[in-house]
């Protein structure tokens, strides 16, 4: 599958029958109010490349495409065809709750150039997906999975790390992930969760009825999933909210950190040399890994090679043409 730039709006809590107990998707978004059908042409008139150029898409986020409106959502959709048409952009791609998908649904978002529909499933365990607030079942995400790849659209879904209910984040992010990839997506989003201001997570943070993961449990979590993902060939096109100062402002408690991908990544790495050097005694040592890995595969802040100077070996990494994805190889010598 390609990759694909994306043009996104926002539709901060709109069409959602409730709010669960994570979201504030107007904190999320930065978004205070949805966009008008205008406003949509606007932007794609602004910021679409011309004709034939285009490899991106027009995303509709945030909340639940299918549960909107039916005039707002059909009018969502008319103000950015034009633009798929026109060639000026590959498709759209929505966001939506796996309980709002029907076969008439779908339909109306294929003819309307939808090519890419993404599931907020977040858990696959019923009993989590209660305590939440979510309002559907495990049994709905595979169904809807299985109507949106059946009606030809690229499935895309969406999981969360660490949510109340879950006895151990570590083995309910695999148990998850291994139901998610299951369902042979072509991308998946991987969301640790963030406490957010004026939320129901919130009210339980400050009652004492929930504790968010620190940020080394969010790692240790969320890096098998995507090292689980991608070995399977899911596209990961997503780790962590995306940075932005009115998520910064709301966020009370939860692993946030900027660059949280690249954490979980180094973790990967950090594990990849560890194998690697297994039986090797402790000296100097040589890794090469893909070209442009190398400020990955060393950690942020250099925090791989100070863990594996701890236990006695001095680590070097370089980039190596020829290695691909997060392969490492003891160069000869070392």
């Amino acid at each position: 599958m390609k990759r694909h730039r994306t043009l996104a709006f926002f539709v901060p809590n709109a069409g959602c029958p409730h709010r669960c107990s994570f979201c504030d998707q107007c904190e999320i978004s930065g978004t205070q109010r949805p966009p008008t059908p205008h406003e949509v042409t606007q932007q794609c008139d602004t910021l679409l490349p011309p004709p034939g150029a285009s490899t991106m898409e027009i995303a509709f986020f945030g909340g639940s495409f299918t549960a909107l409106a039916p005039a707002y959502r059909g009018a969502l959709l008319a103000a950015a065809a034009p633009f798929v048409c026109a060639k000026r952009a590959v498709g759209i791609r929505i966001s939506t709750r796996p309980d709002a998908i029907s076969p008439a649904i779908l339909q109306e978002l294929k003819e309307a150039g939808v090519c890419a529909v993404e599931l907020g499933a977040q858990s696959m365990q019923d009993s989590v997906l209660k305590q939440n607030l979510r309002g559907h079942t495990a049994a709905a995400v595979r169904t809807a999975a299985a109507a949106v790849q059946k009606a030809g659209f690229s499935l895309g879904l969406q999981m969360m790390v660490g949510l109340p209910g879950e006895r151990d984040a570590v083995a309910a992010a695999f148990a998850n992930a291994k139901q998610l990839c299951a369902l042979n997506p072509e991308t998946l989003r991987i969301y640790p969760v963030l406490v957010l201001r004026g939320t129901v997570l919130a009210r339980w943070v400050a009652q004492g009825r929930y504790t968010p993961l620190t940020l080394e449990q969010a790692v240790e979590a969320t890096a098998p999933v995507i090292d689980l993902a991608e070995g399977q060939g899911i596209r990961v096109i997503r780790v962590g909210l995306q940075d932005d100062e009115s998520l910064r402002a709301a966020l009370v408690a939860g692993p946030y950190h900027p660059a949280f991908r690249q954490l979980c990544e180094a973790r990967l790495y950090r594990q990849a040399i560890a194998a690697a050097l297994q039986g090797s005694a402790p000296g100097p040592v040589t890794v090469a890994v893909a070209p442009g890995q190398r400020s990955t595969a060393a950690g942020q802040k250099n925090a791989n090679l100070a863990w594996f100077a701890a236990k006695g070996y001095s680590l070097a990494v370089c980039e190596a043409p020829g290695l691909t994805g997060r392969q490492v190889v003891l160069q000869a010598g070392t």
